[in-house]
């Protein structure tokens, strides 16, 4: 066991400059026929945030305020999050089928092409925390130690990221549906992340149970608490880390021993 692991970190040592290749590719490619290109990462959340405050605080009679932050941020924070954790699972799961030529042609660790479009879509979502970090400034959130703390919760999400993302890369191999019934997956995880409408009320409704069993929501349920300094809610702390490395595991497993099949299905 201790032979296999010391193989696998020489062999991503091997290849590490591969990876970093393969991230930069990716993000060429998302903004390869944009006129704005990267900065386009910064304005579409704003324009998101701005879009969604003006139309949930006019329905729902919002008071500007939603878990002790500005409604504004508290969307930011959770469209960001969510934005992260939809757009590096659907890199994932297209990557081995997208990259089948390279595939049949050249020896590459199969695993560098999941990883590597997490990884672009991890750096573009760290891009976009400038603008969250400028909508606090600008509306006067007071800075705390616990803003520092919200890499935890961000650390959390990427390794959700990784282990489902490295689960759908090897089942889309096999099962080419998985793509559309992963875009209704995900938007059944978006309606349950709380994103713009405060969970307080689905608590009350008696529906808090879809809240706790999503590890998204309790990822960005602790960021915001983060950003408002109210400190980790410690079961979800507990369990989206749990969560994430379960995840890893079994997608490592999955995918270690499904992908010399890859080819005979590509």
């Amino acid at each position: 066991m201790a032979k296999k692991g010391n193989r696998i970190i020489t062999n991503f040592k091997k290849y590490r400059y591969l990876l970093s290749q393969l991230v930069l590719k990716d993000i060429k490619l998302k903004y390869r026929r944009s006129y704005l290109g990267i900065v386009w990462t910064l304005i579409e959340p704003l324009l998101t945030m701005i879009v969604l405050t003006m139309v949930f605080s006019a329905f729902l009679g919002r008071n500007g305020v939603a878990d002790n932050l500005p409604f504004p941020l508290y969307i930011l924070a959770g469209r960001l999050l969510y934005s992260f954790f939809s757009g590096a699972t659907k890199g994932a799961m297209k990557s081995i089928r997208s990259n089948a030529a390279m595939i049949k042609k050249v020896y590459v660790p199969k695993y560098m092409y999941p990883l590597a479009s997490i990884l672009s879509n991890f750096l573009i979502f760290l891009i976009s925390l400038i603008v969250l970090f400028g909508v606090a400034v600008a509306l006067k959130v007071t800075p705390t130690w616990w803003m520092v703390m919200g890499i935890i919760p961000i650390i959390q999400l990427l390794l959700i990221c990784i282990g489902v993302g490295l689960v759908l890369a090897t089942l889309s191999v096999f099962f080419r549906d998985l793509e559309y019934l992963w875009g209704v997956a995900l938007m059944l995880i978006m309606y349950t992340c709380a994103i713009f409408y405060e969970a307080e009320r689905l608590y009350k409704s008696g529906y808090g149970l879809l809240l706790d069993v999503n590890p998204i929501y309790g990822v960005i349920r602790n960021f915001r608490n983060c950003l408002s300094g109210a400190g980790f809610h410690v079961p979800s702390l507990i369990y989206c880390t749990a969560f994430g490395v379960v995840s890893i595991v079994i997608g490592a497993f999955l995918f270690y021993k499904k992908q010399d099949d890859f080819i005979l299905n590509l």
